[in-house]
């Protein structure tokens, strides 16, 4: 067995740190959700892996934390629920020894115009499937309901598909739009109705509005087909759990190989999650794909898995027909920024919060629900909403404190980070309840806009790039710039991107 050279030692082209090629089964690129999916996922098929990420931890927007004065409580300070659509989160988290958990049976509010009101229960990104039931009336009032009843009889062809918000709008009126779509769609995707591609936000609403030709009742047929209870999980003890399993896993699985592991010319090969690794390079090398980092590593595999936006430009060369400069050929996506998000946790010594008093949380319409005041875009009551989260503060801190989630920023919009007394401020507006002076404690973390918003440009661009990469043997894309928003897209995808390799 040839020994490594030291690290340290220099490319003579670069001046970096080099050592030869490493070769392995398959390399992924990128250590958020759908890199650790992927890694896994071969990692299960025998292969050995190595995964490249950039950063410093793995786990992209979904990040565990504790309070300085609660450190044995830890909680999400990103993602902390997924759609309850499909079994791959489910199935994952079994398979991991997690155990999946429902939210409270408390109903999300929308916040507009100034009021604090319960989203309708029977309804898709907040579009309704009865106009007139009374939670839509006392949400959008009488001449909301009149104008969103004509849904019921437009001919279908009264409809523009172009984006979210004018199909919405198109069918059901302003009032529906602004208070009851605007809250819910451009809350949960950090981005204007208008940006959002209907078919990449709302999967099967146009197939079921050509078959019902009313946008309500294509709602109505959507609900009636979802299983029942909540449209959201979540996992005991958080989300970033996943993350932790996940790196566990593999970390196993590394050490498995080390025990017994595989030579070539270069040494021993083993599975291995790295991080502090930039890719800067991406080749063919035979049948080979050969990766090239910012500190001088190199590794080979026949199996490459891309997972960031950021590295795909890198393909253009080894991918038929894919590059701008091909003339008539597929264009490396260029995703717009999304939102620079700010989350505000605070723990609250306040009572006044037991009684839950907005349910689980709000929505806040995207012009601040009329109340300038008010510069968050939602609010979770996460004590209220994740028993098991009420349980672990009552036992670590007494009764009566609770723990609130703010989430700050919207596309296209300068965000400066909030204060704990702004934070404050915004919920005691939302909760109808006086926190002043209740902050036992904060937490802020920024996440840096890096999921593009799924507007219909952008996801008619991802499709014509992963089918080119598609026909290209040993390379696999995934990750949320590919599969769209939420851990359910995701880990999907991730898992079918590997299979089809």
């Amino acid at each position: 067995m040839t020994p490594l050279p030291p690290l340290g030692a220099p490319d003579v082209r670069s001046g970096r740190p080099s050592r030869p090629p490493e070769h392995v089964d398959a390399v992924v690129v990128g250590g958020g959700i759908g890199g650790l999916v992927a890694a896994r996922t071969l990692v299960q098929r025998g292969l050995q892996v190595v995964l490249l990420e950039a950063s410093d931890r793995v786990g992209g927007p979904v990040r565990g934390g504790a309070f300085g004065s609660l450190p044995r409580v830890r909680l999400d300070l990103g993602a902390e629920s997924f759609a309850a659509r499909g079994t791959a989160v489910t199935n994952l988290a079994d398979e991991l020894g997690l155990d999946v958990v429902s939210p409270a049976p408390l109903s999300a509010w929308g916040y507009a115009a100034g009021q604090s009101f319960p989203l309708p229960k029977a309804g898709v990104l907040g579009i309704p499937s009865v106009p007139w039931a009374p939670d839509v009336r006392r949400a959008i009032g009488w001449p909301g309901v009149a104008r969103a009843a004509l849904d019921r009889v437009l001919p279908r062809v009264v409809a523009d598909r172009t984006d979210l918000g004018s199909l919405v709008r198109s069918r059901l009126g302003r009032r529906v739009t602004e208070r009851l779509v605007g809250p819910v769609a451009a809350g949960v995707h950090s981005a204007p109705l208008d940006r959002l591609d209907v078919a990449a936000v709302a999967p099967g609403l146009l197939d079921a509005f050509a078959r019902t030709g009313s946008l309500s009742r294509a709602v109505g047929e959507l609900r009636a087909a979802a299983p029942a209870g909540s449209a959201v999980r979540g996992i005991d003890g958080g989300i970033h759990a996943l993350v932790e399993a996940l790196t566990g896993e593999i970390a196993a699985s590394a050490e498995e190989f080390a025990e017994s592991p595989r030579t070539d010319a270069t040494g021993p090969i083993h599975a291995a999650v790295r991080v502090g690794q930039q890719v800067d390079g991406v080749e063919r090398v035979g049948a080979d794909w050969q990766v090239t980092t910012t500190v001088g590593d190199t590794v080979r595999a026949p199996r490459l898995i891309v997972t960031t936006p950021r590295v795909a430009p890198l393909l253009a060369p080894w991918v038929t027909g894919l590059g701008d400069a091909a003339p008539g050929g597929v264009r490396v996506p260029t995703p717009e920024r999304g939102a620079d998000i700010w989350l505000a946790t605070l723990l609250l010594d306040a009572p006044g919060l037991d009684a839950a008093p907005r349910g689980s949380g709000l929505l806040v319409a995207p012009d601040g629900g009329g109340a300038a005041e008010v510069r968050a875009k939602a609010l979770t009551h996460a004590t209220a909403k994740w028993p098991w989260l009420a349980e672990r503060v009552r036992a670590a801190a007494g009764p009566g404190v609770h723990v609130v989630r703010l989430s700050y920023g919207r596309i296209g919009t300068p965000t400066d980070p909030p204060s704990a007394e702004e934070a404050a401020r915004d919920a005691s507006v939302l909760l109808g309840v006086d926190l002043a002076d209740r902050v036992r404690d904060h937490l802020l973390q920024r996440w840096d806009g890096s999921l593009p918003p799924p507007t219909p440009a952008y996801r008619a661009e991802v499709a014509a790039f992963s089918a080119a990469v598609g026909h290209t043997p040993g390379l696999a894309v995934t990750g949320g710039w590919v599969a769209g928003t939420g851990l359910a897209a995701i880990v999907a995808h991730a898992q079918a991107a590997v299979a089809a390799l």
